[in-house]
């Protein structure tokens, strides 16, 4: 699932698990989703968000996960939302809703800023 063409992966795209990988440390399954855009570039932006949480949700605690990658079964799950800036106050608000609802799946949800490179 992680070879998908960049322009297909995102948050706007809630069929595409955009990146799966193990965290170093902990062991955990990591499904990332990927959001370039800056915050408040799209009127749905955080529906997005919503269903391609939700459709993460249901691929790790439907089975498919542990179906297609057998070598992750029983291990700890965690989902990342790598965006390109620090989120607002309505966004914070949303992904604090998040963090407590994974929470109550024994699913980790971070949210991590990744700064696009500027030449210079």
């Amino acid at each position: 699932m992680t070879d998908q063409p960049m322009q297909e992966r995102g948050v706007h795209n809630p069929k595409v698990i955009d990146l799966i990988s193990r965290d170093a440390e902990t062991g955990a399954v990591v499904l990332t989703m990927l959001e370039p855009r800056p915050w408040g570039s799209a009127e749905n932006q955080i529906r997005q968000i919503e269903e391609k949480f939700n459709a993460y949700l249901q691929y790790t605690l439907g089975g498919n996960l542990e179906h297609e990658y057998p070598q992750y079964a029983g291990a700890p799950m965690m989902f990342r939302l790598e965006c390109a800036q620090m989120p607002g106050e309505s966004e914070t608000a949303f992904l604090e809703s998040v963090v407590k609802f994974a929470a109550q799946e024994n699913i980790e949800f971070q949210v991590i800023v990744k700064q696009a490179a500027t030449d210079g």
